[in-house]
């Protein structure tokens, strides 16, 4: 039975990086609007109008922000999958299939798949038990060796 949980849990780490790249390529699509807010601002398209550099800055602000946010949310996802796959950090687990559900329908269905897979007994004992065998302090088993 812990075979097949991990193989679950390794396939769906694996959905978890696909995902995460589509993610970070949706992301990328704002990159048109700060091009063109750039343009804007520094009046690359007409000096007579002044307010086209403040609606430029805005455009480039905006989409900056929304790059920014998206490659966060796929760096989050990325590392969730990859937490997934070594079977460690349970709840930042649980939080990133509750952050993929926001994103429609690929999203919805990993991170709900996940929640029910992560909901499991046997994958929350196998959690528990690879959370123990990781060495929390390094310091511990340093102090240890001088010894």
């Amino acid at each position: 039975m812990s075979a097949s949980n991990r193989d679950t849990l390794h396939l769906l780490a694996v959905f978890h990086y696909v995902v995460a790249g589509l993610i970070a390529l949706a992301a990328c699509f704002p990159l048109i609007h700060l091009t063109a807010g750039m343009f804007l601002a520094v009046g690359g398209v007409s000096n007579d109008e002044p307010a086209a550099g403040v609606v430029g800055a805005t455009f480039v602000v905006i989409a900056a922000i929304l790059i920014i946010i998206g490659w966060g949310l796929a760096i989050f996802v990325f590392i969730s999958g990859k937490n997934l796959d070594r079977q460690t950090k349970y709840q930042f687990c649980m939080v990133g299939a509750g952050v993929l559900c926001i994103f429609m329908p690929l999203g919805t269905i990993l991170g709900v798949f996940t929640l029910v897979t992560l909901q499991d007994d046997a994958v929350k004992q196998l959690f528990k038990n690879n959370e123990q065998s990781v060495p929390g302090d390094q310091s511990e088993s340093l102090k240890q060796r001088k010894d």
